[in-house]
């Protein structure tokens, strides 16, 4: 099996005021089967999505009380792919949504992070399996920088 792969990716990430960060990407995929003798030429691989998307911002306050607080939210979209080879059933795209609050200090930093905020239902490959994604999820952190 001969596969081909072409991709373009952007991203483009920064701060726009103090404290405040955005970092927005994309992509576009085209992985195909170009030469097999048992798979159809142009079938797209398995779980390879031709678009991806996602936008990322988060702010941590700089000055008073409060200074280290930080939150921030994002969105992440996963385009239509195949769930076999050949290509005989295709898996929806989806968005989800996530966030995260957290307090950071000199070297250490608490927080949660929640994936998947509104639970969104969608469906993942693993290989040659499908499996149901991850739903609403909390996670808690602690983090010292040496």
């Amino acid at each position: 099996m001969l596969l081909l792969l072409l991709s373009i990716e952007l991203d483009i990430a920064g701060e726009i005021l103090p404290g405040w960060n955005v970092i927005a990407s994309y992509s576009h995929n085209d992985a195909f089967v170009s030469k097999d003798n048992n798979l159809p030429i142009g079938d797209n691989l398995v779980g390879a999505a031709k678009n991806l998307a996602s936008l990322w911002t988060t702010y941590k306050i700089q000055n008073g009380d409060l200074k280290g607080l930080g939150f921030g939210a994002g969105v992440f979209f996963v385009g239509e792919r195949e769930a076999q080879l050949p290509n005989d059933l295709k898996l929806p795209s989806y968005v989800t949504t996530d966030a995260t609050m957290f307090y950071q200090q000199n070297n250490w930093r608490v927080g949660l992070n929640f994936k998947n905020l509104f639970n969104t239902r969608y469906y993942d490959t693993q290989g040659y399996f499908v499996d149901p994604g991850a739903p609403f999820t909390v996670i808690g952190s602690l983090s010292i920088n040496f």
